[in-house]
């Protein structure tokens, strides 16, 4: 488990938080991060609503946690390596929404997701603030937090304007 660049070896905590350090991969991180986090949704989404509810709340604790030990193997408190946060956290847009089970919706649903981590809306930037792991999760749970507003506003549209 060395590090990049031949640095210091990745902790455990910073292997997990960087899948494997995969991310660290020029090209490759952004995949592996789609990834994961689409499977991670597909997952949760095959549970009953109220479950699904359930496991994306409970994955927070563990995503908190874990980005907080990762944090301390890189410079940055959110490092762009660290992508914990983004995967134990985009079920937070899907879940408990059945149109998500539609491989169209999860990947638009996760562009979203990932669009709305770049631009930061508030309270997402402040969030990002905090220190630690919960100024870490905070962001993506909060931009995942709009995601799941958009797509259940957007199958809502649909259903009463469709066709």
């Amino acid at each position: 488990m060395a590090g990049a660049g031949g640095a210091a070896p990745l902790t455990a905590a910073a292997w997990l938080a960087t899948a494997g350090g995969a991310t660290a991969t020029p090209g490759l991180g952004a995949l592996v991060t789609a990834l994961l986090s689409l499977a991670l949704a597909g997952l949760v989404l095959r549970c009953p609503p109220r479950g699904q509810a359930a496991i994306a709340a409970g994955l927070l604790l563990p995503a908190v946690g874990l980005c907080q030990l990762a944090s301390g193997a890189f410079a940055d408190k959110d490092d762009a390596r660290i992508v914990a946060d983004e995967v134990l956290t985009f079920p937070v847009a899907v879940a408990a929404q059945g149109a998500a089970r539609h491989p169209a919706v999860l990947g638009g649903a996760y562009l979203a997701s990932r669009a709305l981590d770049g631009l930061k809306p508030p309270p997402a930037r402040q969030a990002e603030g905090l220190p630690g792991g919960v100024g870490i999760v905070l962001d993506d749970l909060v931009t995942n937090l709009y995601t799941a507003l958009l797509l259940a506003g957007g199958c809502a549209a649909y259903r009463r304007y469709r066709p």
